[in-house]
């Protein structure tokens, strides 16, 4: 069973990551839906973080490879106290540390992004730094689908693999669908989970809306002596129901309707919308 607080964390992600795009007149709100329930694992369960002091030398480290769904972190970094309510309200300005793609100006942000397929090989370079110097810290590395089209993905899994570097964690936000287009229209990833354990990956497939699938296969770390790839089975747009696998929404920003719209169906029988 889902937590009450684990849910609620949930909602609360997905509402602000609304707020921030409707506001900005941004895009990629689809995406953070999303992750949103992964993301919410990963801070509410999962991360050794001291909100109080983000860059803790043994901190673990998370890195969202897909920089333009970043209101899903701003987002849960303001549900730890990291960031203010505030501050999302700056999200897209000019001068603001809170860009459209996620930025390590931000308290809690290891490290900017938003040319696809960085992400994994930058965790694996900070996993094989903890294991040099003997560090307990876990690198955790959430991709989207649509980014394993680049090579730099396989390559840095061939090299955690090679190094037998256990300490990193990738989770792909396999929703199926990409910027234009469907995945399998694009470049078809099929045989995916077959094609990461042949690079030298333990694979896990899960449901990436499942919080508990997702504490359980995120909670076991360094055992296995291989890098471990979660392959988060997603719905583009998840929570709202219109957009739910419409890829036009990896676009679209919200008109005032469609967020009250939105805002209401994610709150469900705690609703209190004020637009």
């Amino acid at each position: 069973m889902m937590s009450y607080s684990t849910i609620q964390f949930a909602k609360q992600v997905r509402i602000s990551a609304l707020e921030m795009v409707y506001q900005a007149k941004a895009s990629h709100i689809a995406s953070a839906l999303s992750i949103a329930d992964i993301v919410s694992v990963l801070y509410e369960n999962i991360l050794n973080i001291e909100p109080s002091n983000p860059r803790a030398p043994e901190r673990d480290r998370f890195i969202l490879s897909k920089g333009h769904a970043c209101v899903a972190v701003y987002a849960a970094l303001k549900q730890i106290g990291i960031l203010t309510k505030d501050q999302l309200e700056t999200y897209g300005e000019d001068f603001s540390w809170l860009m459209n793609h996620i930025s390590h100006k931000v308290p809690g942000v290891e490290f900017s992004t938003g040319s696809l397929g960085h992400g994994l090989p930058v965790g694996v370079g900070k996993a094989l730094a903890a294991k040099q110097g003997r560090h307990s810290w876990h690198v955790f590395v959430l991709l989207s689908d649509g980014e394993m089209d680049e090579g730099s993905n396989w390559e840095a899994l061939m090299f955690a693999a090679h190094h037998k570097l256990s300490n990193i964690t990738a989770i792909i936000d396999y929703n199926k669908l990409q910027s234009l287009t469907s995945i399998a229209e694009t470049l078809g990833l099929e045989p995916l989970a077959d094609k990461l354990r042949a690079f030298g990956a333990h694979v896990y497939e899960v449901d990436g809306h499942d919080h508990q699938q997702l504490i359980k296969v995120l909670s076991e770390k360094d055992s296995i002596g291989k890098p471990r790839v979660v392959v988060a089975h997603t719905t583009k747009g998840k929570g709202v129901s219109f957009m739910e696998n419409e890829v036009k929404w990896h676009y679209k920003n919200p008109s005032h309707e469609e967020l009250k719209r939105a805002i209401l169906e994610i709150e469900g029988n705690d609703a209190q919308c004020i637009y």
